[in-house]
């Protein structure tokens, strides 16, 4: 008996991974296999880390999602029913994964059904499934030629306010040169005064 009893804390420790994995998100409900995240204003910020690997049907509608985060789908390999409708999702390079993921479901699996862009304007209401690579693409480059445009505005700017300083500092370089000469100009006229005053007391004397 002793020693079971040594020997049952270590299998409750080996458990508790378990258990963990399992466990139902803190923001959805969970019944069984069913774990439903709809309707509580998730965003994809807010999107809980895992769900349960045994997973065969979850609910994600009726949210704020704008996209998924690369690979949250990926271990549920129990999963045969899926919603995602009813979210505002942002149709630029971040709906990549949730695309490619869509587009490995099999039909029977209506994940896709409802998933429309909100966003930007010239793809709103399409089906992300039917989305080109290229049209997504486009978008990115977009972002990154907005991104390139902005450095190079900071570049600039920079480089003028380098540029001001720099004449700035000539100008005043050119003042403190011009008042030191005149200083030094002063200091030699007030000596050659005194020493032209001294010789004038010899002389009288």
């Amino acid at each position: 008996m002793s020693k079971m009893s040594r020997l049952l804390p270590l299998c409750l420790l080996l458990l508790i991974p378990g258990q963990t994995s399992s466990a139902c998100p803190r923001s959805c409900s969970c019944q069984g296999t069913r774990v439903d995240c709809s309707g509580t204003s998730l965003t994809s910020s807010k999107l809980p880390a895992s769900f349960p690997s045994g997973t065969t049907e979850l609910l994600l509608h009726n949210n704020l999602l704008t996209t998924l985060p690369n690979g949250i789908l990926d271990d549920l390999t129990a999963l045969h029913s899926v919603s995602l409708n009813r979210n505002p999702w942002v149709c630029d390079c971040s709906v990549l994964y949730l695309r490619a993921w869509l587009l490995r479901q099999p039909s029977s699996l209506n994940s896709h059904l409802g998933v429309n862009c909100s966003s930007p304007p010239h793809l709103k209401g399409r089906l992300v499934t039917y989305l080109t690579e290229e049209e997504l693409l486009d978008s990115c480059h977009y972002w990154y030629c907005n991104l390139a445009l902005f450095a190079q505005v900071c570049l600039i700017v920079f480089l003028m306010v380098q540029a001001a300083l720099l004449v700035t500092l000539v100008v005043f370089l050119k003042k403190f040169e011009k008042l030191s000469k005149e200083a030094r100009r002063t200091a030699e006229e007030s000596f050659t005064a005194e020493e032209a005053q001294k010789e004038n007391e010899y002389s009288s004397l």
